[in-house]
């Protein structure tokens, strides 16, 4: 399968097709919910068992649950691939909290804001340091936004938000979340009768900035939020949006989408002892297993995020799918969904698996991708880590790092025993096979051991 799609014109025409919601009428809201360093083992739906998650339990009841939805194993780089339906390593370098300027006309909201959908974000931006450049969420698509001052200002108690290009100064006294959540609510209201875009870009669970002088302030109880009492609030905030949701007559033309930017957490900072920051591990039971949090890393517990989907009268309850999905699809997904054309002859990773929720068919995508961060931080010419660029390509059962490692996923979850191409079986000589020639369509040589 070519992992580069070129939309031409009559990739445009068959958006227009019977049998995809594109009629003016039938277009849907979406509710596209980005949760910050959260792995599949926190929620209840995917077998975690240290925190209750009851409505996200049950979005995933009733509507569809993705085994494999896979993110890089870092915000920015996910980012960077979820608004512009391209792998990082398409754009060069680009440093943290950076948005290639190229890029900013094609991202999926000013798609759908050109195609008449009122758009708005609520939280996290990243994609550049807001007092540097106010007006980017506007460039990128988003009509309204309440974004909080990363790297800037606290996010939780008494956030620093920009609302639109400004920052708010009616703060005081408030937490973070609760105002990210009644802006996502007013849009959605004051946007009822036409088709809207409303994304909540989640705070929690990312523990506090770690790099202000003096440190964020502490919450009430003179510490920041547990681990556990961010999930709790995650979960709370998407119970809010649906009962909004259902307060509005919305619910059976919007749809949720809840994902997140990667893995969780292996400890956050629980407290500053005057400049010191004080930190506590982060450790989930799934299925009976401690599982200690992964993000940074290239497994299974760093790049495995949940992802649900639920759409009443559309997505059928109660559905497990084993589909391949990356963050470079839900450009192409919303386009498709939305009726929204691709610009002609643009090449993109992305695929849409809108066949999948509109129930028409599976998801075409035959292999996933993701990458090691290697992006330098601002100001600076060093990346971020020791990172030495690992990057990887897989089905559902097999996993292929451009170093020559491969993992069989169903029997080494964890990754502890390669498989050297001298040891390959039939099985594995095949999976090697189709993985190198996917490295070979993304243009990357991984055929040296």
């Amino acid at each position: 399968m070519v992992g580069r799609l070129i939309l031409p014109l009559c990739a445009l025409i068959s958006f227009f097709s019977p049998g995809v919601a594109h009629s003016a009428s039938d277009r849907p809201n979406i509710l596209f919910i980005l949760a910050d360093d959260v792995g599949q083992e926190v929620l209840g739906c995917y077998g975690g068992q240290s925190y209750p998650t009851p409505h996200l339990d049950e979005l995933a009841r009733t509507g569809m649950k993705f085994r494999h939805g896979f993110s890089m194993p870092v915000c920015h780089p996910t980012r960077l691939t979820l608004m512009t339906g391209k792998y990082p390593f398409r754009h060069g370098q680009v440093t943290w909290g950076d948005f290639p300027k190229d890029e900013e006309p094609y991202t999926w909201s000013n798609l759908l804001e050109d195609n008449g959908y009122a758009t708005y974000i609520a939280g996290k931006w990243q994609l550049c340091l807001l007092r540097d450049d106010p007006h980017h969420p506007q460039r990128m698509g988003f009509q309204n936004s309440d974004l909080f001052g990363w790297h800037e200002g606290p996010r939780y108690y008494e956030p620093m938000i920009y609302r639109n290009d400004t920052v708010r100064e009616d703060t005081l006294g408030h937490y973070g979340p609760d105002l990210y959540v009644r802006g996502l609510i007013e849009f959605m209201k004051a946007n009822r009768d036409r088709p809207f875009l409303a994304y909540y870009s989640m705070a929690v669970c990312h523990e506090v900035t770690d790099d202000l002088d003096p440190p964020v302030p502490h919450g009430p109880f003179d510490r920041y939020d547990s681990y556990p009492e961010m999930v709790a609030e995650m979960d709370r905030n998407v119970g809010r949006l649906v009962a909004a949701l259902e307060a509005l007559n919305l619910r059976e033309d919007t749809l949720i989408i809840f994902t997140a930017d990667n893995g969780t957490p292996p400890e956050i900072i629980i407290r500053a002892e005057g400049k010191e920051l004080i930190r506590e591990s982060v450790v989930s039971r799934q299925d009976g297993l401690l599982i200690p949090g992964g993000k940074k890393k290239l497994t299974d517990d760093g790049t495995n995020v949940p992802l649900i989907a639920n759409w009443p009268g559309k997505i059928r309850g109660g559905q497990v799918v084993d589909d391949l999905v990356d963050m470079s699809d839900y450009l192409p997904t919303f386009a498709e969904l939305t009726g929204s054309p691709l610009p002609q002859d643009r090449e993109i990773d992305g695929i849409s698996f809108a066949p999948r929720l509109l129930g028409t068919g599976e998801s075409p995508r035959q292999w996933s991708y993701a990458e090691e961060a290697v992006l330098p931080k601002p100001g600076g010419t060093e990346p971020d880590g020791t990172s030495s660029g690992l990057r990887w390509v897989r089905t559902g059962d097999w996993k292929l790092y451009n170093d020559g490692r491969l993992f069989h996923m169903q029997s080494d979850l964890q990754e502890q025993h390669p498989i050297r191409k001298d040891d390959d079986s039939r099985a594995s000589q095949a999976a090697r096979q189709e993985l190198l020639q996917a490295f070979k369509e993304l243009g990357i040589d991984a055929s040296k051991e």
